[in-house]
């Protein structure tokens, strides 16, 4: 991506603030054009006063009146252009920004895998505060700047060409030296960012697992990980803003030796009869006025580039397109009864070793299926495209008889409910977290469904109850007071179709048992698809898939995969005996009082 097509992109992002853009683009040109009459009408003032007559007032009085009115002029229409294009750039900014986090918010969890959540924030933040600078410093003087230099040259041309001719070679090494500087410096600018990406990364993983850094005795070690991360950002960074610095001391020099050649040259050509005093001193007013300009304009040049890194990073992340999306015709069919067929889905993510292949089951509203197998084998991604993290390469995936590719991926989502195996939670209050599942509950349902997860107890035990803070990731909350939670937001959104994704592989028995109660409880009428690699958590399912290399290798009830003795069976066995050897060794009255799975 050019510099001209990524400050393109920046442009067209000022969506609907456009048409105010375009109203400050023409004041600026007004103001470009305004800025000359000074340096013009100080000029024609010197000729009147030097006693050198001047076309169209033989008085000195008419210049300066006009003077005074360009001056009010250029003061009103600067104070109304940097007064709208502050609230254009403000009010843009929250546009994009809220508009980025949508888009991140639907890319699929795949692409969120492979990216660092503190690189996202990172480039979501730097991009939308670089478009921020951007739009102000462009409505604000840069713009304007770009547009005096425009109408400076072709009137100096008109005014006298033999000194015009000084302007156009500051002009020309003006761009010469601004364009190798870009040159010399666009890799090296390119090296900070992706430092700068690397040390928020840093920063966010460390502070994210803030835990292990204290209990490991990592301070010191992450301390110093991220200080020399730092440090390679100051090393990139130092020889670019060298680069720089020496454009702006040739910038002030110029202004010096551009105003000298005027004099010499002017002086010359005064002696010839070529030109008048109030000439030369305007030329002289040109060439300040000329430097200020380019100055800013360099300030543009600049300004891009060093924006240019965070906004590629940017404009990557907002054009990365989710691999699933709506169809033009997807429909919303509104609450399913929960009839769930798998016809010969196959699905890779490599293209090369299928995940699940040839895949076909059918799950009647209300029947619990589990799927088991080792890891690897496919259940997971088996679930994933049932709510469509990834779309299958061949077969069809029904629910109520209709491909889930024609629903409306809300509508599809809406229907369905997942209890993780970490139970996810956001830094808010219990209520807030409950009503993920049901945004307009009522605090009479949230009661009833906190007492039917088993959570109401926990919940009436905090001294906040219902606006209890749940903690970053639920941390202020036990395991299984989360799992219970994450049960009840489940059952307010109520849906037909239900996934346990482990939902008890990480607690304890006694916890366990209060969490399988209320599963119990929230699968009631629901097309219900268990993962587990405990088998005692789904002894009770209408029908079990043995999943081996992505394909079902068994299928049954419990009792009928035992009986077959297959796969399924040796791994029944093989837990069974573990527990059955755990009880022997226990005194007798220990042995009573363990609870019995399965």
């Amino acid at each position: 991506m050019s510099m001209l097509t990524l400050y393109t992109r920046v442009l067209e992002l000022l969506g609907k603030e456009a048409r105010l853009g375009w109203v400050l683009a023409v004041a600026n040109l007004l103001l470009a054009a305004a800025q000359f009459a000074e340096p013009v009408l100080f000029g024609r003032i010197v000729d009147v006063l030097s006693g050198k007559a001047v076309a169209g007032s033989p008085s000195a009085w008419p210049f300066l009146i006009a003077w005074v009115a360009f001056g009010l002029f250029t003061i009103g229409a600067s104070a109304a252009v940097a007064l709208y294009a502050d609230r254009l750039a403000h009010r843009q900014r929250q546009e994009v920004l809220t508009g980025y986090f949508e888009h991140i918010l639907q890319l699929p969890l795949t692409f969120h895998t492979g990216t660092h959540s503190g690189r996202l924030m990172k480039v979501m933040l730097n991009g939308t505060d670089a478009l921020w600078r951007l739009w102000l410093g462009f409505f604000r003087e840069h713009f304007a700047a770009i547009l005096s230099v425009l109408v400076l040259l072709p009137l100096s041309l008109y005014l006298n060409w033999r000194l015009a001719i000084l302007l156009f070679v500051l002009c020309i090494v003006f761009t010469a030296l601004t364009t190798f500087v870009v040159r010399r410096t666009y890799g090296m600018q390119m090296a900070v960012e992706e430092h700068y990406s690397d040390l928020s990364a840093r920063a966010s993983d460390a502070l994210g697992n803030v835990a292990l850094v204290q209990s490991f005795v990592r301070i010191e070690a992450e301390v110093q990980g991220l200080r020399s991360v730092a440090d390679q950002v100051l090393a990139a960074q130092m020889p670019v803003l060298s680069w720089w610095a020496l454009v702006t001391v040739i910038t002030r020099a110029s202004t010096t030796i551009t105003v000298l050649a005027i004099f010499t040259v002017g002086i010359a050509l005064h002696g010839q009869g070529l030109t008048t005093v109030g000439e030369i001193v305007m030329f002289v007013s040109f060439a300040t006025l000329l430097i200020q300009k380019l100055e800013q304009v360099v300030s543009f040049i600049n300004n891009v580039f060093m924006e240019a890194p965070r906004l590629r990073e940017f404009f990557n992340v907002l054009d990365a397109v989710p691999a699933v999306r709506d169809r033009p015709d997807a429909i919303d069919a509104g609450r399913l009864s929960g009839l769930v067929e798998f016809k010969d889905v196959t699905f890779s993510y490599d293209g090369k070793r299928p995940a699940v292949e040839d895949l076909s089951f059918t799950a009647l509203p209300g029947q619990t299926i589990a799927l088991v197998g080792p890891t690897g084998a496919g259940k997971s991604t088996a679930i994933a495209l049932l709510h469509r993290a990834f779309d299958p390469q061949s077969g069809f995936i029904n629910i109520d008889g209709m491909d889930v590719r024609g629903l409306k991926l809300s509508a599809l989502r809406r229907n369905i409910g997942v209890v993780f195996q970490e139970a996810l939670l956001f830094n808010r209050s219990i209520a807030d977290n409950l009503r993920a599942g049901k945004p307009d509950a009522t605090e009479d349902e949230l009661r009833l469904a906190a007492q039917r997860a088993q959570a109401l107890e926990f919940i009436e035990r905090s001294e906040r109850g219902f606006e209890t803070n749940a903690g970053e990731r639920g941390r202020m909350l036990s395991g299984g007071e989360r799992q219970r939670l994450s049960i009840a937001r489940a059952l307010l959104k109520d849906p037909p179709i239900l996934i346990l994704d482990e939902a008890t592989s990480a607690l304890d028995a006694v916890t366990e048992a209060k969490v399988n109660t209320a599963l119990d409880e929230v699968m009631k009428g629901r097309t219900t698809f268990v993962i587990a690699h405990r088998l005692s958590t789904i002894r009770n399912a209408t029908r079990i898939l043995m999943f081996d290399s992505g394909r079902v290798i068994e299928s049954g009830t419990f009792d009928e995969l035992v009986a077959k003795g297959g796969r399924f069976a040796e791994l029944a066995k093989a837990q069974f005996m573990v527990q059955e050897n755990a009880r022997a060794s226990m005194l007798p009255h220990e042995a009573a009082r363990a609870p019995v799975k399965g």
